[in-house]
Parts: structure tokens; sequence; C-alpha cells
């Protein structure tokens, strides 16, 4: 099955709708290169929000950056890593899979040193910070090319389940990063069962170990992946989905899922410790300590998301989004009532710090559940898109002729490439979120925060009604896709 087209490991013959071809080898395969795909774009994850919870602790290591200038340091990466997922999803038919993630991953040492360099540094310009964020996207581009690649991978019945559990484990590096992060530097961290270091803060050794686990996942590629010669294609070839209605229809809809999981990942930290927290007194402060609980919310969003793709697949995705679009409208209202409910506490007083605590078992309860309905609909949206690209490739050829098998798997290609393109618009979120909560035009964090989440729960009414209008609404422009359950 494998030969020595070009370099490295390539296979020229792939046919995951055989059976037999399937059963008698196709499927072991493809779960190994999953299975590695998943480790590298997990490390990609982490290091992309390596900012999200390292930016909460950069005051005690001697930074005077303002709350709007560590939300920008939060939300660079995500801006960065978006507008790289559309060439690393057409690097993957130009170099092959397993090539471009031996690439990909390499890349990674270069945030994971820079960062470790300087934090040590408290005299750095927050410029240089802000470059040095930026060039923590490049664990953002490594999910498009990893969800690209595997789509070539797995028949169409498993593809929701396959590309639920191969995003879902690229999620959980974020909420890994959020949970051991606090804990490998030195400070406390999970639920309080670790206590901080009396050695103090060293936020370098997170760099150090990232970088370690990149050259592991770059060797792992290169010894254990494979290029399929089937998924090569021209870049004019796969932009052509840009053309089509459906993809610029499901990158909307990817922003409030995919967009809401990573902007609230990277906001989350520092919206705990700025709304229930205060540093008085010292050194412990007063209220809700964020690194305690600040992964949770992405842990919940990855195990959802395969449970997502499993539903798709059972269900029609399309039903499915629409139910996690009207469960995010319902969360994110009772995030909201809840926050009405808070003192605002501008003078950082220690005494409201302490009353508003009692409210955040509500705002973590509903932000999680909220997180729950973002992973489902990150799982179901990216089982639309090739259901969707397939319907159509169905619907022009006739059955058993060979331009149906042709149509199929040019449809498959350009699934590929839009779910490139769909994930590259929809991590926008990932960098709009943060900005909204920022705010740098309202002086009260609070008031910043209740502001954004009004327009974010606006956002996901026009993206539910969008689903059901377009997939499900019968009849509709989209009527063929609503009865073959996408």
């Amino acid at each position: 099955m494998t030969s020595s087209h070009a370099t490295g490991r390539w296979i020229d013959d792939w046919r995951p709708e055989d059976a037999e071809f399937w059963e008698g080898g196709g499927r072991q395969v493809a779960r190994r290169n999953l299975l590695w795909s998943i480790f590298a774009e997990h490390l990609g994850f982490s290091v992309w929000l390596i900012w999200s919870v390292s930016s909460a602790f950069l005051l005690q290591m001697g930074f005077a950056f303002s709350p709007q200038q560590l939300f920008v340091l939060v939300a660079l990466p995500n801006l960065v890593g978006s507008l790289l997922r559309l060439p690393y999803t057409f690097a993957v038919p130009r170099f092959g899979g397993r090539n471009w993630t031996m690439i990909s991953a390499g890349l990674l040492l270069v945030p994971t040193l820079l960062f470790a360099h300087f934090v040590q540094r408290p005299d750095t310009p927050f410029w240089v910070f802000c470059v040095i964020a930026a060039t923590a996207g490049f664990g953002g581009g490594n999910f498009a090319s990893s969800m690209a690649n595997i789509n070539f991978f797995y028949p169409a019945a498993q593809k929701g389940a396959a590309l639920g559990l191969n995003a879902a484990g690229g999620n959980a590096g974020v909420s890994i990063i959020q949970l051991l992060l606090p804990v490998m530097i030195g400070g406390a961290g999970i639920f309080g069962l670790v206590t901080a270091s009396e050695g103090g803060l060293h936020l370098q050794t997170a760099g150090y170990v990232y970088a370690g686990l990149a050259v592991l996942a770059t060797l792992a590629a290169y010894l254990w992946m494979d290029n399929l010669t089937g998924a090569t294609s021209k870049p004019r070839e796969q932009l052509q989905v840009v053309r089509k209605s459906h993809t610029w229809i499901m990158a909307f809809l990817y922003i409030g899922t995919f967009g809401s999981f990573i902007g609230y990942s990277a906001a989350m930290p520092l919206l705990i410790k700025l709304n229930f927290w205060v540093p008085e007194p010292a050194p412990l402060g007063t209220g809700i300590y964020f690194a305690y609980y600040a992964f949770l919310g992405a842990g919940v969003g990855s195990v959802m998301r395969p449970l997502g793709g499993w539903l798709a697949d059972r269900y029609g995705g399309a039903k499915v989004t629409l139910g996690a679009f009207t469960g995010m409208v319902v969360f994110t209202l009772a995030v909201l009532l809840t926050l009405m409910q808070l003192t605002p506490n501008p003078g950082a007083d220690p005494a409201i710090a302490s009353d508003n605590q009692s409210l955040f078992p509500w705002f973590l309860g509903f932000f999680l559940l909220i997180f729950a309905s973002t992973g489902i609909g990150n799982g179901s949206t990216y089982k639309m898109i090739p259901a969707i690209w397939r319907r159509e490739a169905e619907t022009t050829t006739e059955a058993g002729t060979p331009e149906r098998t042709a149509a199929i798997s040019a449809s498959t290609k350009q699934a590929s490439a839009a779910l490139g393109v769909i994930g590259a618009i929809g991590a926008l979120g990932g960098f709009l979120i943060p900005i909204a909560f920022s705010s740098p035009w309202v002086d009260d964090p609070l008031s910043a925060t209740k502001g954004a989440f009004v327009v974010f729960t606006a956002y996901y009414v026009v993206c539910a009604l969008v689903t059901y209008a377009v997939y499900l609404r019968r009849p509709a422009p989209a009527a063929k896709l609503a009865i073959a359950g996408v």
C-alpha cells in the first residue's frame, strides 16, 4: 500500500469507500495517521493559547501591562492563526499531509523559544510581546491542515466521528495548557490542590517544555504518518470553493461555534481575574483565583466536540447545529443575567470582591454550558461540510457510473479545501471575542463584558435562524440538502 513516490512515505492506492480495502488494512492506516495528527494538533492548540493563561501572570512577573494590553496579547495569536489556516489547508495537497505535519510542528519552535526568552525580561517593550504573541498563531494554523488531511483518510460514513475526534484532541490542547501551565511555572492550580512554589514563578519553563514536545511531534510525523497521492491538487482547484455560497454560509455559522469556543477559551482566565478577584490583601488577594477554574471551559468544549460529530452522523448535522445555537442563546443570556447582579468594583475593593464570589458558581456553571454547546456545534458543523459537497456530487451524476466516482473524489478534495476556508474564517471569532471584552472605549471592565455578551447573544440568534432557513426548512433553497439529512 505504501510506495516511494517523490520523497518520504506516500500511498498511491487509497480507497476508503471500498469496504474490502477498508477492512483489509485501510482502517489501521487511517487510525495511525489520526493518532499522530491529533498529537501534533494538540500541541499546536496549546502553543496557540499559551498567552491565554500566561498573560494573567505577567503582572506578577514584573510587567506593567494594562488589562486592555493583556487582552490584545490574548487576541493576537487568534488573528494570526485564523489567517494562516487558509495557506495551511492548501499546503496539505501541495506537500502531503505527513510532510506538512512535520513542517508545521517544527514551526512551533519559533513561538515557544521566543516566549521562553522574553518572559524573563520585564523591561521588554509591549510591541515586542505583540510580535511574539503573533507567532503563536503558527499553532492555530495546524488545525486546518490536520482536518484537511484526515478528511482524505476516512469514508463518508465515518468522517463525522473521525473529524470530531481529531478536532477534540486538538481542542483539548487549550484545556491542557490552561490546566498545566500554572503548575508547570510554579503557580497554584488544579482547584487549589497544587500550591504556589516558594521559589516564585518561572514562565519560561512552559516555553521550553512545549519546544521539546514540538520536536517530538516532528519526529513522530516523520516516522509514523503517510502522504496520500490522491489528495494532491492545485491551489487554483481548491480555491473554487470560495465561489460556493455554502462555503460562506457555513463560515458564518462556524464563527458562532468554533469562534466562540476559541474566543471564550482565550478570554476566560482574564474574565475571571478581572471580574471576580482583586490583588489585595497581598500576596493571595481576594476572590476567585483564575488558575483553579480557567481550564474547565475548554475541557468541556473539547469533550463535547466528538459527541457533536456522532450526533450529526446519527440525526443530521443541521438539526444538531440548530440545537447547539439554541443552547448558546439560552446559556449566554443566563451568564449575562448573572453578570448584571455583580457589584461593579472599579476600585478593587476586597469587600466587594468577597461579596461577588457568591455569584461565581452560577457564572461558571452557565459558562460551561455555553462551552458544551459550542463543542457540540463544532462537531456538527464540520460534519455538515463534507456532507454538503458529497450530496451535490451525487445529485449531478448517475449512481454506479465513472462520473459518479470522479465527482465523489473531487467533492472530497473540495470539502477539504472548504474545511480550511471555513475554519480560517471561523477562527476570527477567537480574535473578535477577546477584543470585544477589552473594549478600550469602555472604562469599566464589567460593563464591557456585559455589552459583549449582548452582541454575542444576538449573533447566535441569527445563526440559528440561518441554519433553519437554509438547511432545515422545507421547501427551501437548499431543500435537497434538508431531505438528504445534512
